[in-house]
């Protein structure tokens, strides 16, 4: 896929601050994947395309949730969610995009999910982390990113949870599975760490 199309088709779906935006995650997304030795194709493809559905109207993304392979429950939680999902379905249909870790990424970008791979953690954090968002606990966040991918989702995703709690939201079931399994995969790191160390 031509990468200046997308950038292109992308820009033609947001207000200038959401592209700009983009264009953060995107240059914060390669930085963290150049650090994993990550392929960076997939990583800008996916960083471009994650908010293309951002500024559709909601009974738009209602109607692709309805129509679509995706979870009907969507509907049932925050429309903040609809966004990613609906990207990947056009991400396939209308780019013509396979690569499933791709659409994996697109499409779980605001949820998070159990079983990420490293491109989904990657695009996940990139928003989370770009330089122009400020809110509390980021500083923390974007500390940790800077030498341990998991550690940094990790707390991103505790974050998100509890601000969801204070502002008496739903949280989305994918979300507490994905923070569940975070969980793990640091405390399994950190049992591998300290039996090399002995």
């Amino acid at each position: 896929m031509d990468l200046e199309i997308l950038l292109q088709a992308t820009k033609e779906q947001m207000p200038l601050s959401r592209w700009e935006h983009t264009l953060r995650v995107k240059d914060t997304a390669l930085q963290l994947a150049d650090r994993l030795g990550m392929d960076p194709h997939p990583v800008t493809v996916a960083s471009i395309l994650h908010d293309y559905c951002k500024f559709w109207p909601d009974t738009e993304l209602a109607a692709r949730i309805r129509q679509s392979d995706l979870p009907k429950d969507l509907l049932q939680y925050n429309k903040e969610l609809w966004h990613g999902p609906v990207a990947a379905i056009v991400a396939r249909d209308q780019f013509g995009i396979t690569d499933p870790d791709v659409l994996h990424a697109i499409q779980y970008h605001t949820s998070g999910r159990e079983g990420m791979s490293q491109l989904e953690k990657v695009i996940w954090l990139a928003d989370y982390i770009e330089p122009a968002r400020q809110f509390p606990g980021l500083d923390e966040v974007r500390l940790l990113a800077e030498t341990n991918l998991d550690q940094a989702l990790l707390k991103a995703l505790e974050n998100t949870i509890q601000f969801l709690i204070q502002k008496k939201q739903k949280v989305y079931p994918p979300t507490l599975l994905a923070r569940n399994w975070m969980l793990d995969q640091v405390a399994q790191t950190q049992t591998e760490s300290r039996e090399e160390f002995f």
